[in-house]
């Protein structure tokens, strides 16, 4: 199939029987005056021609390409691809495109993404990638470049962070469970060395130890994010704690891992064992039973992005703390219930806590040290 020609502006005026310049303003919606029967005329002759703008010549005289890069981790990680697309979809509302570089396994190519986007003239770049939130050569490429803006903290600060309280989310998660009677709760986590998951599991501590129940590592069992690494560390904690009651899980893809491990060993869920996990990613009400779990706005999350970015881009000032995100706590099936049913007797002493907050939006965080976030 042969390569469809460009149109130029110049066969539009020609055929419109008018100018270079006044063809050029009118379809660039430049300031021009001309009767509006021949602003009509350049218009029809434009679409019958099939013309369409250069962006790449538009670019050059507005100093602007209206491109966004986006440096994001591989699509097989849901939290980041809901928050990319959104992102993406804002971006193209408010006339912008957007460029992605997917991370290869590991995030060794941060930096090299970054200095493509750079080398493509974007106007700014949104880190969606947690896999450099320790690359101190992407920090340094974000910062140097200018606008930009991140879903995780970056090493050295110095570009602003959208994204949710995830202590809070740990918090909620199991002070859930403790309202629930339960007090031997495990914890199936993502990597230790990723923030958000030292984060989860910090919120995990401070509501167990709220409700008087010590905090014990041999209740922790770190997995790798995927079903298949928290199937394994779930068969890990039952081995090691058989006592154990309930789970709370980082994330919604570990919870189908977890469901699976709790399935082979013949502990029916939430019969023997409560399950509350994190994200409410689209599948997680599907799964049987229907998953319990702290929805963090991840959409949302990728829009807000865009709306800062392009506030920086424009030059606008932007809040120096981070823009936290509310998250909430959405109970179904799989913890067993809801504190307004569980028995005096049976409920922890966060009944009363968990209680008032089950099903309302937590209030944004303000501290500026709560930077560790997806």
């Amino acid at each position: 199939m042969a390569r469809r020609r460009y149109v130029s502006i110049k066969e539009v005026a020609a055929r419109a029987g008018v100018s270079f310049q006044t063809a050029s303003k009118v379809l660039n919606g430049g300031d021009v005056r001309v009767s509006a029967e021949t602003a009509a005329r350049i218009v029809a002759a434009a679409e019958r021609l099939g013309y369409r703008p250069n962006t790449i010549a538009r670019s050059l005289v507005q100093r602007t390409t209206a491109t966004i890069g986006l440096i994001a981790s591989d699509a097989t990680d849901v939290a980041i691809t809901l928050a990319s697309v959104a992102a993406e979809q804002a971006a193209r509302r408010h006339g912008h495109a957007v460029l992605v570089g997917h991370l290869a396994p590991g995030g060794a190519d941060g930096a090299s993404i970054v200095r493509t986007l750079i080398d493509r003239r974007v106007d700014g770049v949104i880190a969606a990638a947690p896999d450099v939130e320790e690359d101190n050569e992407v920090a340094d490429l974000l910062r140097a470049y200018g606008p930009a803006v991140s879903l995780q903290a970056i090493p050295g600060g110095g570009v602003p962070l959208v994204g949710s309280n995830h202590r809070e989310t740990g918090r909620l998660a199991t002070e859930h469970l403790i309202s629930l009677g339960h007090s031997a709760i495990g914890t199936v986590t993502g990597l230790f060395r990723r923030r958000v998951t030292r984060s989860r599991l910090h919120g995990y501590e401070d509501a167990l130890r709220q409700a008087g129940l010590a905090p014990d590592d041999g209740l922790v069992a770190e997995a790798d994010w995927t079903p298949a690494g928290a199937a394994a560390a779930t068969r890990d904690l039952l081995e090691r704690q058989p006592q154990l009651t309930a789970i709370f899980v980082h994330s919604d893809m570990m919870a189908m891992g977890v469901l699976s491990a709790l399935h082979e060993a013949r502990r029916r869920v939430p019969a023997e064992v409560a399950l509350v996990s994190c994200d409410d990613i689209p599948f997680a009400r599907y799964l049987v039973p229907p998953l319990s779990t702290v929805r963090v706005p991840l959409a949302e999350t990728g829009e807000r992005a865009v709306e800062v970015l392009l506030r920086v881009i424009a030059g606008q000032p932007v809040p120096e703390k981070p823009s936290l995100l509310p998250v909430e706590l959405i109970v179904r099936e799989s913890c067993g219930g809801t504190p307004a049913s569980t028995s005096p007797a049976r409920a922890g002493p966060a009944h009363q806590a968990g209680q008032a907050r089950q099903a309302t939006e937590t209030t944004e965080a303000t501290e500026a040290t709560e930077q560790e976030k997806r």
